[in-house]
């Protein structure tokens, strides 16, 4: 088993994965976060497509996508993003696996799968029917074909209108399932409460007529329709057929809770005789709410949705600043809507200042608005109602003072829970950062200790090792293989030149080449200096060890160009052929390697086959014909 971890990591770093690639090892947990693992690329005028990140020019470019355990958020941007990871899948790991975008309200999401056998797509977003989807799901999920035992590459190519935030985990299907059950349920109760203090603040509104009700009410409604909107709900069950009004519905909705909202502020507090200063400030806000609800549709959707989140920024200090003033005052309710007003309010502008990339995108934030509004909706349903108990009755002081000390307590809970799991976070993210150095400080010594420094071609150790192989093989089923050693012709000149930085990047150009030369199963190896050697497996007859020499030179004699100047240098190459030259493996250099002095000695920049003359002869006359 170690064997074929082994062999997966060092196939990895041969396809060139990034340094984070994902390990789907058969002990490995069924979910796996990809926030450590993600890198991306800015595609400003979104004009690359999966094609292009092949470029080495392009694939440089990459940076890592988010850093100390938070999910990637760009903020709002006009750009498109291209977001990358490395996968490989143990053989023995189911090849089935989903990837979730926990943010449903992206415009669209493209994932493409590329492997040895090809490239695959799958696409999901917000802007595109439910129906359309490749998997019903309220967040974006897309399946991902893995081919067990092979190392891909993920590209993810995201774009949208509003906040571009990508919290992204590979799951199996069982895994996601198990883990929808406890979503929905938690969801579930978060509706339904608000169903619950919607209907009860709308009979008091019926029964007593008091505005302040109607303003909670609508407040409740179009909070609902953005927090649907923003966990994928509403896109999936109640408009899974209207994108159009699904890409509005999550600016539109919370600039509707924002107008609403403050109007009940302003009818809550009577901010008009308590606080005459702020009084036209929730106004203007209000309208300014207003303006924003309007504007999504014939506007810019994105300056609409910036809008949005810079004014639920202001106006949470703004109706915080309001309820300590009304508290001041001794204004009835002022204490239960401070508490409630400023949890809700806290979460508005965690949320509005994740949007904006202000803060970073994690757990807390990226739920912020949810506890806030669930605490909040609660802990107004009992100012309203203490109002209600103040208007008719005295003894609500004593009622009021037991349910202050309840929210403390609930409060003070809470405030423990979030530091219980903030230190639990920060060690699992130290024990990630750990693990990843490790595994990185592993890859780096494996690849020191069997390649070239320079060029990235195996060293003499593997070349040793392959060669060791290929005889063994060769002895037991009656194989042939081909050993070719180069030697470049005129590098010492272009080195005594130009120095030895031009020489090493010469070095690096026609090692290139020479790579591109052969096949996946053959080895290139360096052995110093400008000497190179070539191990063709299976290689049984000369004539065709004779046409890669012969491909070979032609490739390394072509101009390369080394900043402002163009350089030339040629190759020669002799071929010794396993047993025929030699049945160990110094035999064989010795062999290739006197091949090669010969081609020097008849002219350079030429391919020659070890043996007598004869023998070279008639191979040399076969490669004419």
């Amino acid at each position: 088993m170690r064997l074929v971890r082994f062999l997966l990591l060092l196939f990895a770093l041969l396809l060139g994965s990034n340094a984070g690639a994902v390990y789907l090892t058969l002990g490995a947990t069924a979910s796996v976060p990809l926030v450590g693992h993600l890198e991306f690329i800015e595609d400003r005028p979104g004009i690359l497509d999966v094609a292009d990140l092949a470029d080495p020019a392009v694939a440089a470019g990459f940076r890592p996508a988010a850093f100390e355990g938070n999910d990637v958020n760009f903020g709002y941007s006009t750009s498109t993003f291209w977001l990358r990871f490395g996968v490989v899948p143990e053989v023995g790991r189911p090849s089935d696996w989903l990837l979730e975008i926990g943010f449903p309200s992206l415009d669209r999401v493209d994932v493409f799968v590329v492997g040895p056998g090809g490239t695959s797509r799958e696409t999901a977003g917000d802007a595109m029917p439910f129906s359309v989807r490749p998997f019903a799901h309220r967040n974006l999920v897309l399946p991902l074909a893995l081919e067990p035992g092979v190392a891909q590459t993920v590209y993810l190519r995201v774009v949208s209108k509003g906040s571009l935030t990508v919290p992204a985990t590979l799951w199996t299907p069982a895994a996601l399932h198990h883990h929808d059950q406890e979503q929905y349920a938690i969801l579930a109760v978060y509706y339904g409460m608000l169903f619950a203090l919607g209907a009860y603040n709308l009979l008091l509104y019926l029964s007593l007529r008091d505005r302040t009700y109607l303003a909670y009410v609508a407040f409740v409604v179009a909070m609902a329709v953005g927090q649907l909107s923003l966990n994928g709900l509403g896109n999936q069950f109640l408009w899974p057929d209207w994108p159009a009004w699904g890409d509005m519905a999550l600016p539109s909705g919370f600039a509707a809770a924002g107008v609403f909202g403050a109007l009940f502020t302003r009818n809550f507090l009577d901010t008009r005789r308590q606080t005459p200063r702020l009084d036209p400030l929730i106004l203007l806000l209000a309208a300014a709410f207003a303006v924003a609800v309007l504007a999504v549709m014939p506007l810019n959707y994105r300056a609409a949705a910036i809008l949005v989140s810079l004014l639920g920024v202001v106006f949470s200090l703004t109706a915080v600043v309001a309820g300590v003033r009304c508290l001041l005052n001794r204004h009835p309710g002022a204490r239960y809507f401070l508490i409630a007003w400023s949890l809700l309010l806290g979460g508005v502008a965690v949320m509005g200042m994740r949007n904006l990339g202000w803060v970073p995108t994690n757990l807390f934030t990226s739920y912020a608005m949810q506890i806030g509004s669930a605490l909040e909706m609660l802990l107004l349903s009992f100012a309203l109602a203490d109002r209600i108990h103040v208007m008719r009755r005295d003894k609500e002081a004593a009622q009021t003072e037991m349910l202050a000390v309840k929210e403390a307590m609930v409060e003070t809970l809470q405030r423990s829970e979030k530091e219980l799991e903030q230190r639990v976070a920060q060690r699992t993210a130290e024990l990630a950062g750990v693990n990843e150095r490790l595994r990185e400080n592993e890859a780096a010594l494996i690849r020191v200790a069997h390649h070239d420094h320079l060029t990235g071609l195996a060293n003499r150790v593997v070349l040793d090792d392959r060669i060791a192989h290929a005889i063994r093989r060769g002895q037991r089923q009656g194989s042939v293989f081909s050993l070719l050693v180069i030697d470049l012709d005129g590098f010492k000149a272009v080195n005594d030149r130009f120095g030895h930085a031009a020489g090493d990047e010469l070095l690096k150009a026609l090692a290139l080449r020479l790579s591109n030369c052969v096949r996946a199963s053959d080895t290139v190896a360096r052995l110093g200096g400008d000497e190179f050697v070539v191990l063709l497996e299976a290689m049984n007859d000369p004539a065709h060890a004779l046409q890669v020499g012969d491909k070979i030179v032609a490739e390394l004699s072509r101009p390369v160009p080394l900043g402002e100047e163009v350089v030339r240098v040629g190759a020669s190459v002799g071929i010794a052929l396993f047993p025929g030259d030699g049945e160990d493996a110094n035999a064989l250099m010795l062999a290739a390697d006197h091949a090669m002095y010969g081609a020097k000695q008849g002219g350079r920049t030429r391919c020659v086959l070890a043996g007598s003359p004869g023998r070279r002869a008639s191979y040399e006359l076969d490669r004419l014909a």
